[in-house]
C-alpha cells in the first residue's frame, strides 16, 4: 500500500496515512484517462452552432429562368447552394456532442489519475480543512505553508461553502466536494490537496 504524510494547516507533518492499493496504487491507464477526458470535455460542448441549408433561407420559390433555350446553365432555385446568399452545403447543425464510457472504464480512469498524483509525488494529504468564515486572505495562507505555487485541486468529504468561497478568487486554485472529483480536473492540476476524510470517502465510493 502506497503510504504519504499527512500535514496540517500549517504545513507540519503530522502522521502517515495508507492509501488503497486498488485506487491510489495503481499502474495508471494513460489510454482510458485520454478517453474520460474527452467525454468530460465533449459534454461541456454546447452544440448549439446552426447554418441554414437550401430549405432554411429566404426567397427562391420561382426558377429563375426557363430550363432550354437561354444558352445559360440550368438553375431550379436562386436559393442553392452555388448562389451567393443560398443554403450552405452540411453545414454544423445543433447536436449533442455527448458519449457514453462503460461504469468500469470510467471508475479506472478516475483511479488511474489519482494513482498518478501519488506517483508522481503530488498529493498532499490534511488532517483537516475547515474556516471560520470565507477569507481568501487565510486560505492564501495555508498554500503558503503547505508550498503550493502551482495550480491546485482541494478536495474535502463535503462540501464547505466557506472553504469554497476562500478558494475561488486565487487563480489557478479550485475547490470540489469529494462527490464531484473527476479525472479532468485531477489531472489540469499539478497538484492535489485532499483531506483524510474525503480520501475515506473516495476509497469508499470505488472500493
Amino acid at each position: 500500500m502506497p503510504k504519504v504524510s499527512v500535514y496540517n494547516v500549517e504545513g507540519k507533518t503530522v502522521g502517515e496515512l495508507e492509501l488503497a492499493e486498488a485506487i491510489f496504487g495503481l499502474q495508471p491507464n494513460t489510454h482510458v484517462m485520454h478517453s474520460a477526458v474527452l467525454l468530460q470535455q465533449a459534454s461541456l460542448r454546447a452544440g448549439t452552432h446552426d447554418v441554414k441549408g437550401r430549405s432554411e433561407v429566404r426567397g427562391g420559390g420561382r426558377k429563375p429562368w426557363k430550363q432550354k433555350g437561354t444558352g445559360r446553365a440550368r438553375q431550379g432555385s436562386i436559393r442553392s447552394p452555388q448562389w451567393k446568399g443560398g443554403g450552405i452545403v452540411f453545414g454544423p447543425t445543433p447536436r449533442s456532442y455527448g458519449f457514453k464510457l462503460p461504469r468500469k472504464v470510467r471508475r479506472l480512469a478516475i483511479k488511474s489519475a489519482l494513482s498518478s498524483k501519488v506517483i508522481e509525488n503530488q498529493i498532499i494529504v490534511l488532517d483537516q480543512l475547515s474556516l471560520s468564515a470565507p477569507k481568501t486572505k487565510d486560505f492564501a495562507k495555508i498554500l503558503n505553508n503547505l508550498k503550493v505555487a502551482r495550480k491546485a485541486l482541494v478536495v474535502t468529504a463535503d462540501f464547505d461553502n466557506n472553504v469554497a468561497l476562500s478558494a475561488r478568487n486565487i487563480p489557478g486554485v479550485k475547490f470540489v466536494a469529494a462527490e464531484g472529483i473527476n479525472v479532468l480536473d485531477v489531472l489540469k492540476h499539478d497538484q492535489l490537496i485532499i483531506t483524510k476524510d474525503a480520501v475515506a470517502k473516495v476509497e469508499e465510493v470505488f472500493a
